[in-house]
């Protein structure tokens, strides 16, 4: 009789592939899946009696800012204690390295998402990875190249489009971090150092990562009133470049866009008949990123997640820091900064519609760096599981586990992962069907989920228990 490290015995397998949930045996040997199947006649070292649970491969969160807490907070308690497994970095135009404030010392917004500039001690992309690595962190991780970082490391002067010459330093610095293995490029264009990118260096940049078979993701240039004329312009791009797109966190944010998903997910579903384009969502309807007015503006309510010149008021909303300053609100936003807050700037059912369509995958854009953060770090996945799946059938288990694993690998390009399947590596989750959900919230917002039983990432555990297990057996995934 085979025998195996690890046996998970009776659970329900909800595979990653969308087809629903079967009553098998899973026998985990070394960092692989050895077998699946019923009734496996396997002897174990170890057997988990997992009947009346679930068991799904882990979670991919295709969308965060984590490029430095995978090597500062190496367990990753806000990710594992949710089920991810593999985390995708450096979005939103923002990543670790190489260094951007080589030409500007002092951070850079939205760059100072991730921390001060004395955080960024990475010139280059590979020399970045190696630390991942050394590190140990209990998650896999996917490295994207920040265009902003990009920006910052060519240009003195961010608020005009690149020359030829900076646009070569930019193309030399990707080639560079594709060369060492990052998963491709991110642009963050509603953010002040990329507002100003022209299409010739969109197009320079795109057209690299395109030829390397590489990924582009885009936090748009408009997630507002113009959010159909920044879908047209990546639309546009991606078919100019033949890239592979993926929109990031789609959103209709401030009440002049309510409804107008429907339109968006129109035109993604038509270029989908010939561009290899897909989008992300995160389960809530208030953002979080720096504080900037014009977010503000568009939103019913401001919270403060981090203030360097005022840590005092994390926590508080802007209008009664306003008042108790007995100022306006816009002057007491920059009397925050630098800072960042959570807007609460969306509807319900556009959030419904583009979480419900079949192709969009998970992100939770989560900020580890806020001293009050967004909800989102530690909730997500279970949100996705307990809430939208099971408690309103927004759409079956199967098809929120795929969303989460089987789809988001397979835009990702990933190997061996994502489903449960023999020979793939050991990134499980187990979890209570019943029980699963997000418990923080705006009020209380780092707090593990519930119902999250235990979490394997290439066969070493991760969370078991109600807590960390610290493994340290995540890995950098390179393209």
């Amino acid at each position: 009789m085979a025998q195996a490290d690890l046996l998970i015995r009776g659970a329900r397998v909800y595979d990653g592939s969308g087809a629903p949930g079967q009553v098998l045996d899973v026998a985990v040997t070394g960092d692989r899946i050895a077998a699946v199947g019923p009734a496996l006649g396997l002897r174990a070292a170890e057997t988990v009696e997992a009947a009346g649970l679930a068991l799904a491969p882990g979670f991919i969160d295709v969308h965060t800012h984590d490029d430095l807490a995978v090597l500062t907070r190496v367990g990753s308690a806000p990710k594992v204690s949710q089920g991810v497994t593999t985390v995708v970095t450096g979005n939103c135009g923002i990543s670790a390295a190489p260094d951007p404030h080589t030409r500007h010392p002092t951070p850079i917004p939205p760059l100072d998402l991730l921390g001060g500039a004395g955080a960024f001690r990475y010139t280059g992309f590979a020399e970045y990875l190696a630390a991942v690595e050394a590190a140990r962190p209990a998650v896999n991780v996917v490295p994207l190249v920040g265009h902003t970082a990009l920006r910052a490391r060519a240009m003195d002067g961010l608020d005009g489009p690149a020359t030829e010459a900076e646009t070569a330093a930019m193309r030399r610095d990707l080639a560079a971090a594709l060369d060492a293995g990052a998963a491709g490029l991110s642009t963050g264009l509603a953010y002040s150092p990329a507002k100003a990118t022209a299409t010739a260096e969109l197009l320079a940049l795109v057209s690299d990562v395109a030829a390397a078979g590489a990924l582009w993701t885009t936090h748009m240039r408009d997630e507002r009133s113009g959010v159909v004329s920044a879908v047209a312009e990546t639309i546009d791009i991606a078919r100019r470049t033949g890239a592979r797109t993926l929109i990031s966190h789609h959103k209709c944010c401030g009440e002049a866009s309510f409804g107008l998903s429907r339109t968006t997910l129109a035109m993604i579903a038509e270029a989908r008949q010939e561009l290899t384009l897909d989008l992300d969502v995160y389960p809530y309807t208030a953002s979080s990123t720096v504080l900037i007015e014009g977010f503000a503006r568009d939103s019913t309510r401001v919270t403060v997640t981090w203030s360097d010149p005022h840590p005092e008021m994390n926590g508080r909303d802007l209008d009664e820091i306003a008042r108790d300053w007995d100022v306006s609100e816009s002057a007491a936003l920059e009397r925050l900064k630098p800072g960042g807050a959570i807007y609460h700037q969306m509807d319900g059912e556009d959030l419904d519609r583009i979480l419900s369509y079949p192709p969009s995958l998970v992100g939770s854009d989560g900020l580890p760096r806020d001293r009050r953060p967004h909800p989102r770090l530690w909730g997500t996945f279970p949100r996705v599981l307990g809430h939208f799946s099971r408690d309103r059938a927004l759409m079956p288990m199967e098809r929120a586990v795929a969303k989460m694993t089987g789809q988001t690998a397979a835009v990702l390009g990933l190997r061996e992962r994502g489903l449960v399947r023999e020979g793939y590596f050991a990134d499980l989750v187990l979890f209570d069907p019943d029980r699963v959900l997000d418990v923080a919230d705006y009020d209380d917002p780092v707090a593990p989920s519930r119902g999250i039983a235990l979490v394997l990432v290439n066969g070493g555990r991760s969370w078991e228990g109600g807590a960390a297990a610290d493994a340290g057996t995540g890995r950098v995934l390179r393209r």
